[in-house]
């Protein structure tokens, strides 16, 4: 009789994780806890059933752009996969927005949200890009002080009527690059006709993400204003008129990306598109930095739901797929392969959801000086880090399928090429990085990430343990005392080496949580998994910064082919 392998099936993405059931039952309140957790339930089980068999079913399905109707009139109509489209009124009534901006649980709201986010991505073809998009655009809005705007679009944004609900775009990426926002193009004339705030919008937005929403924050320059960043402003602008035609905006192309393919992400013409001043003419950067970082917080916790759809799938593949005699799951080589995985995911997880406490208790008003500056920090740190690791543990993912990993229609190859947006949208890792560096100029203390990883550490007291937190703590001042030797020797050294500062922070801070919850695990219910997570992640390498001056070699090997 022919062999056919068994694939690898998941079942309910909420029972099934023992890391977010643990992280909850750590952080939220017994009644809070108790209140979500029918929600996180009916979450899991779409995950892991309906979306994830519709997400295999769709693998090849992608958006198409309808640019004439059939009587000759331009139409740029957007139409995404049949996926996308359930998931517009699912993602609304299941309050993938509206959890964070109703606060029903004051500053657990943010976890119960991003649960429910995580939770979802990895069965949505990265439907978290518009959601990201709607969720940084409500957070900016609300930050912005405009009451009209506020009023009519806020309320959309975080609406759970999917027939009122909107999403939002954000468009600040152009021909001329996307980290170098100050040098845009588009150009801001004013519109007397239709109010004092009111501007047309000219230029050309060269990478949209969720191009098919109803609005978008975008950034251009008035007319006569100064060059580079300052001289930019933020707009708001609403993509459709009553009849449902687009203001004024050609859809030129959607590209064709390596991944993501389900995100109709266009590239558009701007003609005169009506548009509102959100608040002043200047400083547009700066006030659109809120969306930002929201947006990075989604970033990291699509990282975290990547790695761990992966890992749920390679996981059950090791118990069905027989080598040698022996299913994968008992071979010594497979299952150290699979744990070193696990603790990166474990790691980025728990890094990512204390981002997005402080981010809950900053919302509601809660949050210290101290955490405050330390969500600061943590904001690039965290983006970076996760989206490093997303790609590298999805990389090992399939290579834990062997061939399969490589065969499209396994849905397999696309875990690998959507990871690898992670590291680039919203900043790349040395954008990040540098980010970082401002953070610190601005009055930022790595101190502060010192003082976060021994509260975190402190508790470690069987010998394993301490020599992790050990790790994690020589880690933070191995990092402090070369940012502050970095710092005399002048900005160059500085610059060079802020990768691997950001990425030794990032570590040692997820090797600090995983010990944290260790200690936790084992006294409430003698679970010794999340300490050999930590085990792992020390093993695996935490420091990686460099106390000699490469900046000269660096240099050479950049410029060989000269």
């Amino acid at each position: 009789m022919a062999f056919f392998q068994i694939p690898p099936s998941l079942g309910n993405q909420y029972t099934n994780d023992r890391v977010l059931k643990s992280y909850l039952a750590r952080k939220l309140p017994v009644d809070v806890a108790r209140e979500i957790e029918h929600s996180l339930d009916e979450m899991g089980e779409l995950a892991g059933g309906h979306l994830h068999r519709r997400f295999l079913e769709e693998y090849d399905h992608e958006p198409r752009v309808v640019a004439w109707d059939p009587w000759g009139r331009r139409v740029d109509r957007i139409e995404v996969t049949p996926l996308w489209k359930e998931l517009f009124p699912l993602a609304a009534e299941k309050g993938i927005i509206a959890t964070a901006y109703e606060r029903e649980h004051g500053r657990f709201s943010r976890t119960h949200q991003f649960a429910l986010a995580y939770l979802l991505d990895a069965s949505s073809g990265v439907f978290s890009c518009p959601m990201a998009m709607t969720d940084g655009a409500a957070r900016t809005l609300l930050a912005s002080g405009n009451r009209a705007i506020i009023d009519r679009a806020v309320p959309r944004l975080t609406s759970r009527d999917p027939a009122r609900a909107w999403t939002s775009g954000q468009w600040m990426t152009e021909r001329t690059g996307g980290s170098d926002v100050g040098i845009s193009e588009t150009v801001a004339r004013p519109d007397p006709s239709a109010g004092p705030d009111a501007f047309r919008l000219y230029g050309t937005k060269w990478f949209t993400s969720a191009t098919t929403s109803e609005m978008a924050l975008t950034l251009a320059r008035p007319e006569g204003s100064s060059p580079g960043g300052p001289g930019l402003a933020l707009f708001y602008v609403e993509l459709r008129d009553d009849a449902g035609s687009l203001r004024h905006i050609a859809v030129n192309r959607l590209k064709d990306k390596l991944g993501t393919r389900m995100v109709p992400t266009a590239e558009l013409t701007l003609d005169g598109t009506p548009a509102t001043a959100v608040s002043g003419l200047k400083d547009g950067i700066k006030k659109i930095t809120p969306m930002l970082s929201i947006t990075r917080m989604w970033n990291a916790v699509g990282a975290s739901s990547g790695m761990r759809r992966g890992l749920a799938l390679a996981r059950d593949y090791a118990k069905k797929r027989i080598a040698f005699g022996a299913p994968l799951a008992d071979k010594p080589l497979h299952a150290d392969t699979l744990g070193a995985l696990q603790a990166e995911f474990e790691g980025a997880f728990l890094l990512t959801f204390r981002v997005v406490e402080l981010v809950g208790k900053d919302e509601a008003g809660e949050i210290t000086e101290r955490e405050a500056s330390l969500l600061r920090m943590l904001t690039p740190i965290t983006k970076l880090t996760t989206g490093k690791q997303a790609v590298a543990v999805t990389s090992e993912v399939l290579e834990a399928f062997g061939g399969a990993g490589y065969v499209e229609d396994t849905g397999l190859p696309r875990l690998l090429r959507d990871a690898q947006v992670l590291p680039i949208w919203e900043g790349t890792t040395n954008v990040l990085s540098l980010d970082l560096l401002r953070v610190l100029a601005r009055g930022g203390s790595i101190s502060v990430i010192g003082e976060e990883v021994h509260a975190c550490t402190e508790g470690a007291t069987d010998g394993a343990l301490r020599r992790c937190a050990e790790a994690a703590r020589r880690a933070v001042a191995h990092a402090h005392a070369w940012a502050e030797s970095a710092r005399e020797s002048g900005p160059i050294a500085l610059e060079a080496g802020a990768r691997r500062l950001a990425m030794t922070l990032g570590r040692a801070l997820e090797l600090a949580y995983l010990v944290e919850h260790a200690v936790w695990a084992k006294a409430t219910s003698g679970d010794e998994r999340p300490a050999l997570s930590a085990r792992f992640l020390a093993r695996s390498g935490v420091d990686s910064i460099l106390d000699d001056d490469f900046v000269d070699d660096a240099r050479a090997l950049a410029r060989y082919d000269d």
